[in-house]
């Protein structure tokens, strides 16, 4: 029922925005059922609570295909407790603060991340977020923006 939901979502195009903006980032993340390894990790990383705030934020979303394309053992070693502050530093390095709209991008720009590290945008080749690819740009939140990627980006260690 839940992919059935998701389906016709998909297929109406006027009700996936407003379905979308009616709920925050972590929802909307949940119910687009791409992304349940980002949310397990989010939820980890306690971070659930700041990315169900007020925000804005800009969410770059790795899918559950980058994730799993990480070398085997990653992502259990960073859900893991004691690696807690590792994988807070890698999940904020996603966000940035403020909605930052795909037509809001220029060319090698840079955005200060949450974890306090620069992003660089590419728009050569695509739209890039280091050397992950924007595949699905714009998802509307309540809280911000989610643009969805293909890969995870890590902060330089």
């Amino acid at each position: 029922m839940h992919r059935t939901l998701i389906a016709l979502a998909a297929t109406t195009a006027l009700a996936a925005p407003a379905f979308a903006q009616d709920k925050d980032i972590v929802d909307t993340a949940v119910d687009a059922g791409s992304f349940t390894t980002l949310v397990a990790a989010v939820q980890a990383a306690g971070l659930v609570d700041t990315l169900k705030g007020e925000g804005p934020f800009t969410v770059f979303a790795p899918t559950d295909e980058a994730f799993a394309a990480l070398p085997a053992g990653t992502v259990e070693d960073l859900l893991k407790p004691e690696n807690k502050d590792q994988l807070v530093s890698i999940l904020t390095y996603h966000v940035v603060p403020g909605k930052v709209m795909s037509t809001d991008l220029t060319d090698d720009m840079s955005a200060t991340t949450v974890q306090g590290s620069d992003v660089t945008i590419d728009l050569d080749n695509g739209v890039m977020v280091e050397d992950a690819t924007v595949v699905t740009p714009d998802i509307a939140a309540s809280n911000g923006v989610i643009h969805v990627i293909d890969k995870v980006i890590m902060p330089a260690s």
